[in-house]
């Protein structure tokens, strides 16, 4: 290692290699900058970045989020009044066709036998004498025929019900067409008519029945109702249980086909077996028989 040697006042000697001296300064290109023209140019780009940002672009970008809000906010609002209509079950029943109702026969068939019953001496209004049917028959059929018919009007009277509150809020939005809000019109008239004429039928057959009447064939319809669901359900049932049945009587029926056609096989094979063996036996013997001349195959 070459190095400079130096006396120290002691009578030491020390080396000092050239590798321990620092550096000599460089001298700076003719075109690269110095340490404080770097340091300048710096804080002069942030200034410029800092004067660039104009509130503008703020503004816009409040703007473009308040634009896509309202977007959404608005698929929002027609998605939900889409789904009330659908709940509404109304996109269906456009042109009013819900309410296209019409009474009952069982109406025609109770003012058949009032005119009956009146033209054999029954006078409308008139209190039964006593309870017995075979004295008031006039009583005992009109009683039946308009009970008959109140039963049969329970379904034009619940179906009104139902639809009353949604068709109300529909026309207070403006979101049904005037022949659809016409034709509800019609069929609620309809029904309350309906309904106030019953109870005056049930006044004149026995007064103070229209207070009870409409209570009484609902409770009638229920049952009517519900008897018919459980002959529905039992029917259903036992048509089940006969499919089931017949599936299992096919099941084994195929069961026993097949081992018949399987035993049929075995014994055609086995017969098939027997005629080969008997073919080949009579080959032989008629190979090997009196009329072959011995020595012919030596």
């Amino acid at each position: 290692m070459s190095g400079e040697a130096e006396v120290n006042p002691d009578g030491t000697t020390t080396f000092t290699s050239f590798q321990d001296a620092p550096p000599p300064p460089r001298e700076p290109l003719a075109d690269e900058p110095t340490q404080g023209e770097e340091n300048s140019a710096f804080f002069g780009a942030e200034e410029m970045l800092v004067k660039r940002t104009d509130p503008a672009i703020y503004l816009g970008l409040a703007l473009l989020v308040a634009g896509i809000f309202a977007v959404f906010y608005y698929r929002h609002l027609q998605r939900r009044k889409r789904r009330q209509l659908l709940e509404l079950d109304f996109l269906t029943t456009i042109d009013g066709e819900k309410f296209n109702l019409k009474l009952p026969a069982a109406v025609d068939e109770y003012y058949a036998i009032k005119i009956k019953c009146e033209e054999q001496g029954w006078t409308p209004g008139a209190v039964p004498s006593s309870n017995n049917a075979s004295e008031n028959p006039h009583h005992r059929v009109l009683a039946q025929a308009l009970m008959k018919r109140c039963i049969a009007d329970i379904p034009l009277v619940q179906h009104i019900q139902k639809e009353s509150a949604g068709m109300n809020k529909l026309y207070a939005q403006s979101m049904c067409s005037v022949k659809q809000w016409r034709a509800y019109q019609t069929a609620e008239n309809m029904v309350s008519t309906e309904v106030d004429e019953v109870r005056a039928e049930a006044d004149e057959i026995e007064p103070g029945w229209s207070q009870l009447i409409w209570r009484q064939a609902m409770q009638y319809h229920s049952m009517l109702k519900n008897k018919h669901e459980q002959e529905a359900k039992a029917a259903a049932e036992a048509a089940e249980k006969k499919r089931v049945e017949q599936a299992k009587l096919n099941a084994e029926k195929k069961k026993v086909d097949e081992e018949k056609a399987r035993i049929l096989a075995a014994e055609q094979a086995a017969q098939e077996l027997i005629k080969q063996e008997e073919r080949e036996k009579s080959s032989k013997k008629a190979f090997n028989g009196p009329g072959m001349k011995k020595g012919f195959l030596k």
